[in-house]
C-alpha cells in the first residue's frame, strides 16, 4: 500500500513560484511512476505532469510545459512540482498520484493511477 502526503501550497501572486512536495510511504514508490493532477472548483480534474520510476521519462500538459517542472528522489521517497510563473487559471487543488506501471507510455489517464493523496491548494491571485 501506499499513502501519499502533499504539501506546499499556498496564495501567491501571478508571475511567483510554488513548490509542492509528495512524501510517499510504501515499499512501492520506487516501483512506480508518480504524477500530479488538479482541479479547479466545478470544473473536472486534469492531469499536470508526472515522471516515471526510472525519471527516464517525464511527461507534462501543454498548460503547463515550460513552466512546471517535477522530479522525484527515489532515495527520500518524494515528488515535487516546481511551478513558475504561475496564472491564475492555475488556482485549484493539486493531487499527488501513483500510477499502476513504473514506466508508463501514457501517464496522463487518471484511471491508471491507484493512490492519491488528500490535496493541497494552489491559488493565484491576479
Amino acid at each position: 500500500q501506499v499513502q501519499l502526503v502533499e504539501s506546499g501550497g499556498g496564495l501567491v501572486q501571478a508571475g511567483g513560484s510554488l513548490r509542492l512536495s509528495c512524501a510517499a510511504s510504501g515499499r512501492t514508490f520506487r516501483s512506480r511512476a508518480m504524477g500530479w493532477f488538479r482541479q479547479a472548483p466545478g470544473k473536472e480534474r486534469e492531469f499536470v505532469a508526472a515522471i516515471s520510476w526510472s525519471g527516464g521519462r517525464i511527461y507534462y500538459a501543454d498548460s503547463v510545459k515550460g513552466r512546471f517542472t517535477i522530479s522525484r528522489d527515489n532515495a527520500k521517497n518524494t515528488v515535487s512540482l516546481q511551478m513558475n510563473s504561475l496564472k491564475p487559471e492555475d488556482t485549484a487543488v493539486y493531487y499527488c498520484a501513483a500510477h499502476l506501471n513504473p514506466e508508463p507510455v501514457v501517464a496522463r489517464l487518471g484511471h491508471d493511477y491507484d493512490y492519491w493523496g488528500q490535496g493541497t491548494q494552489v491559488t493565484v491571485s491576479s
